[in-house]
């Protein structure tokens, strides 16, 4: 049960947050200079009117996730993250479960790759946020809920995605992604959510079964991925994955070699991905609530799968 607090809370905390500090375009005539409600919902992946509620005392027990989406949104330092969980009712996320909350450092980090794809997941590859660019290039992740926002499901049990991996690099791809989602259950035995996964994908995936109980180790790392965009065709980038000391986020960013077809290609999806989801009037989308309803990232060709690019002999998939 939410205090009394904390709409209060939260009110003050989006008076603090300017929009272009946010992602979000400044200007106009404002009557505050913090966030709007609208501005929230929409970095936080909530209605309007739930922000409302909240903000007024009506609404009580929000959720988990909706809590962390929040916080994010505002941009909470660790103390406040906490004290917000509390004041809605919540312990806050302990050392034995896996942690998504975003640093000011990786905040200020995606601020200022907003020309580049960029994806922020947990450590049990979970996708947190995404910015525009991201969506642009691998596809809009707004309306996904829950474990189809993981990269080992999707790839697993899920439609995969536009990277392409050949007959001969998949088995290593997957054995590597199971043994990352082991490590990660060892190291966080008390997430019921990471729980959860992985009894659905031993009870759906012989595959990941086999892998599963195989104990092998491994570790699912970034290199050169082939994408298949269905408005630019393929194009390969650099896929780097940076791993945040203290808070086991990995930061997965995609970059060209400067002067190449690719980096024409690369710069042509982001530019579409401007046009066509409108970028100038979002910031990087929290992906981490299951009531995603106010984002609006999606095109009619960027929201499917691409499955005409795919050649004999490989498959499509995510991460």
């Amino acid at each position: 049960m939410t205090t009394g607090e904390f709409g209060p809370a939260l009110r003050r905390w989006r008076d603090r947050v300017a929009p272009v500090d946010a992602g979000l375009p400044g200007g106009g005539h404002r009557r505050a200079a913090g966030l709007r409600r609208e501005e929230l919902a929409l970095l936080a992946g909530i209605s309007v009117d739930y922000v409302t509620r909240l903000e007024q005392g009506r609404a009580a027990n929000p959720s988990a996730q909706v809590v962390e989406a929040l916080a994010r949104a505002l941009r909470l330092s660790a103390a406040e993250r906490a004290h917000l969980y509390l004041l809605a009712g919540l312990a806050p996320p302990g050392p034995l479960t896996v942690p998504t909350h975003i640093t000011a450092s990786v905040q200020r980090l995606l601020d200022r790759l907003t020309g580049t794809p960029v994806a922020v997941f947990d450590a049990s590859w979970t996708l947190l946020l995404a910015n525009p660019p991201y969506a642009a290039l691998m596809g809009d992740p707004s309306g996904r809920r829950g474990n189809e926002r993981n990269g080992v499901w999707r790839n697993l049990l899920g439609p995969g995605g536009r990277v392409r991996h050949t007959e001969q690099e998949r088995p290593r791809f997957q054995s590597a992604l199971v043994a990352d989602l082991r490590e990660a259950a060892a190291r966080y035995p008390a997430d019921q959510r990471l729980r959860g996964l992985v009894a659905e994908l031993r009870a759906k995936s012989e595959r990941f079964a086999e892998l599963w109980d195989s104990g092998a180790v491994d570790r699912h790392e970034a290199a050169r991925k082939t994408i298949d965009h269905p408005q630019v065709g393929p194009l390969t980038l650099d896929c780097d994955t940076l791993t945040v000391a203290g808070s086991d986020l990995r930061i997965m960013v995609y970059t060209a070699e400067p002067g190449t077809p690719d980096a024409d290609r690369l710069a042509l999806v982001v530019t579409l991905g401007t046009q066509n989801l409108g970028t100038e009037n979002l910031g990087t989308q929290d992906l981490s609530t299951e009531n995603l309803s106010t984002q609006n990232l999606s095109t009619e060709n960027l929201s499917t799968e691409n499955r005409g690019t795919q050649s004999l002999g490989t498959r499509n998939v995510d991460v």
